[in-house]
């Protein structure tokens, strides 16, 4: 087994592709050590010593690692804990796991709600996913969306560029009732 490394926009976030798949469908965040309880994978990956977060594409896993940790240090034990995972058989997920997703969203904007997921889904989450994160749906409110950043998104030095160049000037573009985008914790 092959796995490949990629940087990402966020220096503390390296971004690993095993050359197979690690999800069926969606992403998987895990914050923190706690969370990944239902993800042998992910629980392996938080044993190497300086990894803070854990984040699950259809291809990829992204790896965030504290401050005090050195990529040259660390990167070689979690390259040998995927691999290990992998030739083991064990699932990437339990039974229990759940991915993230957009939050579900009712009432009289339902319409408009549907536009911001069409436009994130086609046009900002595939983007986003080259560069080892995810950006999902939290909420519409009075022409502001709420949007949760994920993986190397998450903490990302460039991520508030992302969100108000980027992100707010395409759904201003297509959805005049957008007003503002602002990230949201999860």
């Amino acid at each position: 087994m092959f796995i490949q490394t990629e940087s990402t926009p966020n220096p503390a976030t390296l971004k690993f592709l095993p050359g197979q798949a690690v999800l069926a469908t969606g992403t998987a965040d895990f914050p923190t050590e706690d969370a990944a309880q239902n993800s042998p994978l992910a629980a392996r990956v938080f044993k190497v010593q300086g990894v803070t977060g854990v984040f699950f594409g259809l291809d990829f896993v992204t790896v965030t690692k504290d401050e005090a940790s050195d990529w040259n240090h660390i990167k070689p034990a979690i390259l040998g804990v995927i691999m290990e995972h992998y030739q083991s058989g064990q699932p990437v997920m339990g039974e229990d796991a759940q991915n993230t997703g957009h939050k579900e969203h009712t009432g009289e904007d339902s319409e408009i709600v549907d536009q911001i997921k069409d436009l994130l889904d086609t046009r900002v989450r595939p983007a986003v996913a080259q560069d080892g994160g995810d950006i999902t749906f939290h909420g519409f409110d009075r022409g502001i969306v709420y949007l949760h950043m994920q993986g190397a998104c998450a903490g990302c030095p460039s991520s508030t560029i992302t969100l108000k160049m980027g992100i707010e000037n395409l759904l201003r573009h297509y959805i005049p009732e957008v007003t503002e985008v602002r990230p949201v914790a999860a």
